[in-house]
C-alpha cells in the first residue's frame, strides 16, 4: 500500500467518473457492512444507469485486487515474529510433558492422601447440615406448635359446643398464631378452613336457636300458668288483707278495686304466713327454671361476633312474630269449657312473659317498641277472638268464670309493663253479654216458680212459719199480725222466691262487678242497671207470659194482681239491699232507681186486661150454644138455656172475686175494683154480643115470636145487673149496660113507631138509645119474617086484612127511617 502510494498519481479524471466512483464508493461501503440489508444496495446498482452491471463489476474487481494487496502486506510484516513463537513453542513442550507427568503423579498422591479427609469432612458437613436442620426446625415447631394446639382447642370447643370461646380461638389464630407461619401449607389449609367451621357454628347456633323457639313454644303454657298463678296469689293475699282490714266495721264493706293496696298489720298470723309460702312456692319458679335461654344468648353472641348480629335480630324477631299469631290462634272449642280459655291465656302470658326476660336479658335483641308493637297486635286479636268466643257462651257461670281470668291475664300482663286498658274495656263489653245469659237463666228460674205455684194465699200455721216467710220476704202488716193462727198472707208462695231470686241475681251481678278497678259508685249503677233489666225486661216478660198461658184462670189472675201489689212495695228494700252492699248513698245525685214499680203496674194492668179478655172469651163461647129459632110463632115463656147458664157462671165467678181474701182494705179496694171493671166490662160484651146477634147481615128474617124469646132473656140480663153480682155499683149503672137493647126491644115490643118517629133527636125520647140504621135493619128483618108467615097462613082469609094494614104501616115507617137515615149521613 505505501508503494502505490509513492507512485506518481494518475491524470485526473473527468467529473463524470468523480461522480461515478463516489456513487460506487459508497455502494461497496454498504456492501462490506454486514448490518444492511443487500438486496436494497444491489437494486439501487442496477436501477442506477444503463451498463451500470459492468461497471460495477470493474470496480469490484478493482476494490479486491486492493484488498488483496494489503492482505499481502500484513502477512509479510509479521511473518518473523510467528516463526520465532513456533520455534519457542517446540523447545517448550518437552518440558511441558515432563512437568505434566510430575503434576499428575502430585495429585495421584494428593488425592490418595485427601480421600480419607474428604471423607470425615464430608461428615462433618452433613452433620452440620443436620444440626442446622435440627434448629431450624425446632425454631419453625417452636412457631407451629402453639398454632397446632390452639386448633386442637378449637377442635375440642368446637366438640364440646363451646361455640363463642371456639370463635375467640379462630380469631387468635386468624390474627396472631397463623400469620407468624403463613408460608406453610398446613396454616393455608388451616386459614381456608376457619370460614367454614365459622359457617358450621353459625348453622349450629342458628338451630339451637330453632329448638330453642320450639322448646318456648312447648313452654308458653307451663310459663303462663306459673306466672298467672302468681297474680293469683297475689290477689289473694290482697283479698285476704282487706277483709281483716274490714274487721270491726258497723256492716260489711264491699271492696270492689282489686288493686287496692293495704298494709299487712291486719292479717292473722297465720294466715299471713300461708298466704306469704304459697306466694313462695309460685315465685320459685320463673321463666328460666322452665326454659334453657343459654342457646339464644349463645347465638346472639355468635352473631355478634361475626358481625351479622342484626341478621339474628331479624330471624328472631321474624320467628316470634310467627309464633305470636301461632299463639293467638284459639281451638275452635274454646268457648266450651273454661279449661280452653285458660290453656289460651297461659300460652299468651307465657309468650310475653319469655319477650319481657328477653328485653331485659340481652341488650337490644328486642326492644320496647318491638315488644309494645307485639303486644297491640296481639292485643286487638284476643280482644276479636274473646268477643267471638264469648258470644257463644250461654252459661253465665263460664262468662263469669272468663271474667276472672281476663282480670288475672290483664293484672298478670300489667306486672310486666303491658296496657292492659283495652281489656278492661273490653270486659264491659262481656259484662253486658254475662247479664244477657244471667237474665236467660233468671227467665228459666221464673217460669219455675210461675209454674210451681198454686196462686193461693200461703197459709202459715204458726208464728215459727210467719217468721220463715217474713225472714224471705219483707211483710209486714199489722191487722195480720194481729190475727190469730192458722191464718193466711195475701201473696202466695212465688212472691218470697221471686223476691229472694232477685237478690240471688243482684249477688251474681256483683260477682262480675268485682276487680273490674272501678269505684263504688260506677258498680252501684252496674247493680241497679242490671237489675232494672232484670225487672223491666226477664221479669215482666215471664209475667206477661204467665197471664197470657191458657191454663191460668180468673182466680189466678187476681192472686196474680195481688202478688204484683206486694213486689212492687217490696221494690225500695231491693234498693235498700244494694245501697248495703255498695255502700253508695241513694241520694247520690246519678244514682239510678229501680223500675220495678212501673214493670208490676204494668204487670197488673195486664193481668186485669186478661180477666176482662177471659171473661168475654167464655160469654163468647156461650153465645156460640145459643139456638134460636127466628122463625118461631111465639116464645117459649121462659129464657134460654144458655142464658141462664151464663148468668149463673158470672154470677159465681164475680161470687168468688167477692169472696177473695181481703186481709186489709187495701186489697179489699183492689179487689173489688177488679171485679167491678170485670161486672161491667162483662155486661157490656154480653150486651154487645146479644145486639150483634140481632143484626147478624146472616140473618135474613126474624119472627116477633123470635123478639119475644130475645126479649126474655134481656130480661134475665136486666134482672142480673139488677140483682148487684159485685158490690160497690151506684143505682141501676149496671143496667145501663142493656138499655140500647131495652129500648129497641121496647120499641118492637110496643110497635111504638108513632112516638119513636115523633119523639126522634129529642133528649127526653122515650127510644133515646135507637139509632135509626139500627131500627131499620132489625124491623127490614121483621118484615120478612112476616111476609113468610103471611104466606104460611094463607089459607086464614080473615087475617088478611090485618097483615095488610100492618104490611103498609111497616112500609111507611121503612121509608121513614130510610129518610131519618140518609139524613144522618148526609149531615155527616
Amino acid at each position: 500500500m505505501d508503494s502505490s502510494r509513492a507512485r506518481a498519481p494518475p491524470p485526473s479524471p473527468p467529473q463524470e467518473d468523480i461522480r461515478e466512483g463516489k456513487i460506487y464508493g459508497n455502494v461497496f461501503a454498504e456492501l462490506e457492512s454486514i448490518d444492511l440489508p443487500l438486496g436494497t444496495t444491489l437494486r439501487s446498482v442496477y436501477d442506477d444507469q444503463p451498463n451500470a452491471h459492468k461497471r460495477f463489476m470493474e470496480k469490484l474487481d478493482a476494490r479486491i485486487r486492493n484488498h488483496d494487496r494489503e492482505i499481502e502486506k500484513m502477512c509479510n510484516f509479521h511473518h518473523q515474529g510467528f516463526v520465532d513463537a513456533i520455534t519457542e513453542l517446540l523447545k517448550v513442550r518437552a518440558d511441558a510433558e515432563k512437568l505434566m507427568g510430575q503434576v499428575t503423579d502430585t495429585n495421584r498422591r494428593l488425592q490418595d492422601a485427601g480421600r480419607e479427609v474428604t471423607a470425615q469432612t464430608e461428615e462433618v458437613i452433613r452433620c452440620r447440615i443436620q444440626q442446622r436442620n435440627m434448629t431450624t426446625t425446632v425454631e419453625k415447631l417452636q412457631l407451629c406448635i402453639p398454632v397446632l394446639e390452639m386448633y386442637s382447642k378449637l377442635k375440642e370447643q368446637l366438640e364440646s359446643k363451646r361455640y363463642y370461646a371456639a370463635l375467640k380461638t379462630m380469631e387468635q389464630l386468624e390474627n396472631i398464631y397463623i400469620p407468624r407461619v403463613s408460608q406453610y401449607r398446613f396454616c393455608q389449609i388451616m386459614a381456608e378452613t376457619l370460614p367454614k367451621l365459622r359457617e358450621e357454628i353459625k348453622e349450629i347456633s342458628m338451630s339451637d336457636l330453632k329448638d330453642f323457639l320450639e322448646s318456648i313454644r312447648k313452654h308458653s303454657d307451663k310459663i303462663g300458668e306459673t306466672a298467672m298463678r302468681q297474680a293469683q296469689q297475689h290477689r289473694t293475699f290482697i283479698s285476704a288483707v282487706q277483709k281483716q282490714a274490714s274487721l270491726g266495721c258497723a256492716k260489711p264493706l264491699y271492696s270492689l278495686n282489686g288493686r287496692t293496696t293495704l298494709q299487712h298489720n291486719g292479717l292473722v298470723a297465720g294466715d299471713a304466713a300461708e298466704e306469704e309460702e304459697a306466694d313462695d312456692e309460685v315465685l320459685v319458679l320463673t321463666a328460666q327454671d322452665l326454659v334453657d335461654f343459654s342457646p339464644v344468648y349463645r347465638c346472639l353472641h355468635i352473631y355478634t361476633i361475626l358481625g351479622d348480629r342484626e341478621t339474628f335480630e331479624n330471624y328472631y324477631r321474624k320467628q316470634r312474630k310467627k309464633q305470636a299469631r301461632l299463639v293467638l290462634q284459639p281451638q275452635s272449642n274454646m268457648h266450651e269449657t273454661v279449661e280452653g280459655y285458660r290453656k289460651y291465656f297461659n300460652q299468651i302470658v307465657g309468650f310475653f312473659v319469655v319477650e319481657d326476660h328477653i328485653l331485659h336479658a340481652t341488650q337490644g335483641l328486642v326492644t320496647r317498641a318491638f315488644t309494645d308493637e307485639l303486644w297491640n297486635m296481639a292485643l286487638s286479636k284476643i280482644i276479636a277472638v274473646l268477643r267471638t268466643h264469648s258470644s257463644y257462651c250461654n252459661d253465665p257461670d263460664l262468662v263469669l268464670e272468663l271474667k276472672n281470668l281476663i282480670v288475672i291475664f290483664a293484672d298478670t300482663l300489667q306486672g310486666y309493663g303491658f296496657s292492659v286498658n283495652r281489656l278492661f274495656d273490653l270486659l264491659f263489653e262481656i259484662r253486658d253479654q254475662y247479664n244477657e245469659t244471667l237474665l236467660k237463666k233468671w227467665a228459666l228460674v221464673f217460669r219455675e216458680i210461675f209454674e210451681q205455684d198454686n196462686y193461693s194465699p200461703i197459709p202459715v200455721e204458726n208464728e215459727e212459719e210467719y217468721k220463715s216467710v217474713v225472714s224471705r220476704f219483707p211483710f209486714h202488716d199489722a191487722e195480720i199480725e194481729k190475727q190469730p193462727f192458722p191464718k193466711k198472707l195475701p201473696m202466695s208462695q212465688s212472691v218470697p222466691q221471686i223476691y229472694i231470686q232477685v237478690k240471688e241475681f243482684i249477688y251474681a251481678s256483683l260477682k262480675f262487678s268485682e276487680s273490674l278497678h272501678r269505684s263504688s259508685t260506677e258498680i252501684d249503677d252496674m247493680l241497679r242497671k242490671s237489675a232494672n233489666l232484670l225487672l223491666t225486661r226477664t221479669l215482666s216478660g215471664c209475667l206477661q207470659n204467665l197471664i197470657k198461658k191458657p191454663h191460668i184462670g180468673l182466680t189466678e189472675l187476681v192472686q196474680i194482681i195481688i202478688n204484683t201489689t206486694h213486689l212492687e212495695q217490696a221494690c225500695k228494700y231491693l234498693e235498700d239491699f244494694i245501697t248495703n252492699i255498695t255502700n253508695v248513698s241513694p241520694e247520690t245525685i246519678h244514682t239510678t232507681r229501680l223500675y220495678g214499680l212501673s214493670t208490676f203496674k204494668d204487670a197488673r194492668h195486664a193481668a186485669e186486661g186478661e180477666i176482662y179478655t177471659k171473661l168475654n172469651q167464655k160469654i163468647d163461647e156461650f153465645i156460640q150454644l145459643a139456638d134460636y129459632e127466628w122463625g118461631m110463632a111465639e116464645s117459649d115463656g121462659r129464657a134460654s138455656g144458655y142464658l141462664m147458664d151464663l148468668i149463673n157462671f158470672l154470677r159465681s165467678t164475680f161470687q168468688v172475686f167477692t169472696h177473695l181474701p181481703n186481709n186489709n182494705n187495701d186489697h179489699a179496694a183492689m179487689s173489688g175494683k177488679v171485679a167491678q171493671t170485670a161486672c161491667m166490662s162483662a155486661c157490656k160484651h154480653l150486651a154487645t154480643s146479644l145486639m150483634q146477634m140481632l143484626l147478624d147481615t146472616e140473618l135474613k128474617q126474624i119472627s116477633m115470636g123470635a123478639i119475644q124469646q130475645f126479649n126474655l132473656d134481656v130480661i134475665q140480663c136486666e134482672l142480673f145487673a139488677s140483682s148487684e153480682p159485685v158490690p160497690g155499683f151506684q143505682g141501676d149503672t149496671l143496667q145501663l149496660a142493656f138499655i140500647d137493647l131495652r129500648q129497641l126491644l121496647d120499641l118492637f115490643m110496643v110497635w111504638d113507631w108513632s112516638t119513636y118517629l115523633a119523639d126522634y133527636g129529642q133528649p127526653t125520647s122515650k127510644y133515646l138509645r135507637v139509632n135509626p140504621s139500627t131500627a131499620l135493619a132489625l124491623l127490614e128483618k121483621v118484615n120478612r119474617g112476616m111476609k113468610d108467615t103471611s104466606k104460611k097462613n094463607n089459607i086464614f082469609s080473615q087475617f088478611r086484612k090485618n097483615d095488610r094494614d100492618k104490611q103498609k104501616l111497616i112500609e111507611t115507617v121503612v121509608k121513614q127511617l130510610r129518610s131519618l137515615v140518609n139524613g144522618m149521613s148526609q149531615h155527616s
